[in-house]
């Protein structure tokens, strides 16, 4: 038994060029709190988000003198989960800390 398939090849190359287009993505957003000491925003920063040094300070002075701080740019579940590692680390050294996540409007 044998199948007699016809491929109409045009067909098939305009079915594969669809453009796919990238996640969208979202900003991890630290908020300011009067309690969480900035020692701990930082190693967190660094922690959770892999700043560097200088990076995790200008990040936190933002998060303290502006009330917010923008620690990265990620698709949505990579931007969850970095919150969720956040809240948990905050949690069980019992601090306030919380991010949230913003869309990036389409440029």
């Amino acid at each position: 038994m044998s199948l007699n398939i016809t491929i109409n090849k045009e067909k098939l190359k305009e079915e594969l060029k669809t453009e796919t287009k990238p996640p969208p993505l979202y900003r991890v957003v630290m908020l300011n709190d009067d309690f969480t000491t900035m020692e701990f925003v930082i190693e967190v920063l660094r922690g959770v988000f892999h700043k560097n040094a200088d990076e995790a300070e200008r990040i936190m002075l933002s998060i303290h003198y502006q009330g917010r701080g923008i620690c990265g740019v990620y698709p949505k579940d990579i931007a969850q989960t970095r919150i969720q590692q956040v809240h948990l680390l905050a949690q069980a050294e019992q601090h306030p800390l919380k991010c949230i996540m913003e869309p990036v409007p389409d440029a």
